[in-house]
């Protein structure tokens, strides 16, 4: 999934390709992707794109005195095109959700891999008007979002800290893997309770939060967008190495699996070398 650091990498690539660029034609091609229908995507047909702005993980473009509002999900993706086939593409065929042609030549595809279709698309006159924009937290990169600004927001929680770094009303654009890699730079068990936090962990914390997410946005500048996936998986040093060794003591980094997601984690960074249960592997032994 992309989450803050590669659609912050692809609003900059927006704003440099797509800004003063006249719309075309907007193609949704997935019945479960506009999650709007007034205005409709014909409505920004005709009107000059830019700038492009993130919330979060959601993309922004100003098209005209509307927005193109995408969420990208767990699968999604946007590739840019300098040029398209002559011949039109076929609703319902592949990964294709929606297409955007400009005036000229080119523009982008959004698409989503596998069967579940978690792509959104919305067509607005205000971003604020996206019910997963409104209630977004803060964002962890934003000025003002200072470290005491971090401790009210772990205040109280009485939730693992893995599900409050992930939560996008609690902190807007942190996912499952960097809040692997926030928890792993912090030494800290994904499984710890939020609000049992001290001054000195809150700060180490909060620390690992902002240096963690500034390394992957400087990682990802200027990267071209077909390129953003490689280079987030590249820049991992914990999630989605289950079974590697841990980059700063060599221990076996180790996973927890869950429903539809997975952690990971240093045993001797994070949990004083004790393993967490996986509940997955709990039930198959019983």
């Amino acid at each position: 999934m992309p989450e803050l650091p590669e659609v912050e990498a692809l609003r900059e690539f927006l704003d440099e390709h797509l800004t003063g660029r006249v719309v075309e034609r907007v193609l949704p091609l997935a019945v479960s992707v506009l999650k709007t229908y007034d205005p409709p995507p014909s409505a920004l047909e005709g009107r000059q794109a830019g700038p492009t702005a993130r919330y979060g993980k959601f993309l922004a473009i100003a098209v005209g005195d509307l927005y193109l509002v995408t969420h990208l999900a767990r699968a999604g993706w946007l590739r840019w095109q300098d040029a398209f086939p002559d011949r039109p593409p076929r609703p319902g065929k592949g990964p294709l959700a929606l297409r955007v042609t400009l005036a000229g030549g080119g523009g982008f595809d959004l698409t989503e891999a596998g069967t579940q279709k978690r792509l959104a698309v919305y067509v607005v006159h205000d971003p604020q008007e996206v019910p997963g924009i409104a209630r977004l937290g803060p964002d962890p990169l934003a000025e003002g979002f200072d470290r005491d600004a971090f401790a009210a927001l772990l205040a109280g929680e009485r939730r693992q800290i893995k599900g409050v770094l992930r939560d996008q009303s609690v902190i807007a654009g942190i996912g499952n893997a960097y809040s692997d890699e926030i928890l792993h730079v912090a030494k800290t068990s994904p499984f710890k309770l939020a609000a049992s936090f001290d001054e000195e962990q809150t700060t180490h914390l909060y620390t690992a939060v902002r240096e963690t997410l500034r390394e992957a946005v400087a990682r990802s500048h200027g990267v071209a967008a077909g390129r953003l996936k490689a280079e987030k998986k590249s820049g991992l040093r914990v999630h989605g190495r289950t079974g590697e060794p841990c980059p700063v003591c060599g221990d076996t980094i180790r996973e927890v699996s869950f429903a539809d997601s997975s952690l990971q984690y240093c045993p001797t960074c994070q949990t004083g070398g004790k393993p967490l249960a996986d509940r997955r592997l709990s039930r198959l032994l019983k």
